[in-house]
């Protein structure tokens, strides 16, 4: 099972469309069904809109999916992140009582001024309950790892983006993940979260980080800050063609006679039967 998991938080830009692309071909190389998960956890940046388009783009691209919601409505109706909000609060309960959580009110801009690890430390000796109010939940996590303590409760009560999408991975079963380089850091949380569970579903992944689509001055694209959207592609009347000529450039090949979904599907079928291709490659 793969998965598309867009966050309608703007409208997707071209990296999301090429992401959407490459997992779908993926998906189609092994014969593989393909999950819709919209990740709506983020109620102050969800739109309605940024929900239709996720829709819309789907179809603009020509995709398919096997599991998820037919359209908005029934996205809302049974598919929104907040139907499965035990299941987050089940996992954040599991942790509480492995002893790994602890509560911090140090805000983004304390943590940057002190420095991570010294506000790591004076976070940790703050002793606070996990009962008080407003203050988010961090995992403690040994100084051996690569990562450092992450939240995984907001400040406003709701399970953080690494429980509800891991929980949302192991509950429909996914075992193939196409993610860009930018969430290396979210596989290593996850799979550490996995072993404090207990649980091996996905560290069993095969995980593909495909390199970023950036901007003119090298940065990452965005859809909070504005990055080009596919919706302003569909609505000036392009094809899909550029998206997946860029897709193809993306992993070094020329986008030259890339016309279609098949085209592409010929020119990367390399690329899928590559050993390299591997778990958390």
């Amino acid at each position: 099972m793969f998965r598309y998991a867009p966050t309608p938080s703007g409208f997707l830009h071209i990296g999301n469309g090429v992401n959407f692309v490459l997992t779908y071909l993926w998906a189609q190389a092994l014969a593989a069904p393909i999950l819709l998960r919209i990740d709506d956890l983020d109620a102050d940046r969800k739109r309605p809109e940024y929900v239709d388009d996720v829709f819309f783009t789907l179809d603009w691209l020509g995709l398919r999916y096997d599991v998820g919601p037919t359209g908005p409505d029934d996205f809302e109706r049974h598919w929104s992140q907040r139907h499965r909000l035990p299941l987050y609060r089940q996992m954040l309960t599991r942790l509480v009582r492995r002893g790994v959580v602890y509560a911090s009110d140090f805000s983004r801009q304390q943590i940057r001024s002190l420095g991570e690890a010294e506000a790591i430390r004076l976070m940790r000796a703050q002793n606070l309950s996990l009962r008080t109010p407003d203050v988010p939940w961090r995992v403690r996590v040994p100084d051996h790892l690569p990562i450092t303590d992450f939240v995984v409760r907001r400040r406003d009560g709701i399970p953080a983006y690494q429980v509800a999408s891991l929980t949302d991975d192991c509950h429909f079963g996914v075992t193939h993940i196409v993610r860009g380089e930018d969430l290396r850091e979210s596989t290593a949380i996850q799979l550490f979260l996995g072993t404090l569970l207990n649980d091996d579903r996905f560290a069993q992944t095969t995980i593909w980080h495909h390199p970023l689509l950036t901007d003119s001055g090298g940065q990452k694209l965005s859809k909070s800050a504005g990055s080009t959207s596919l919706r302003a592609l569909r609505e000036s009347g392009n094809s899909p063609v550029f998206v997946y000529q860029t897709a193809a450039r993306l992993l070094g090949f020329s986008p030259t006679n890339v016309y279609s979904l098949l085209d592409l599907q010929v020119l990367l079928a390399p690329v899928w039967a590559s050993p390299e291709l591997g778990a958390n490659s």
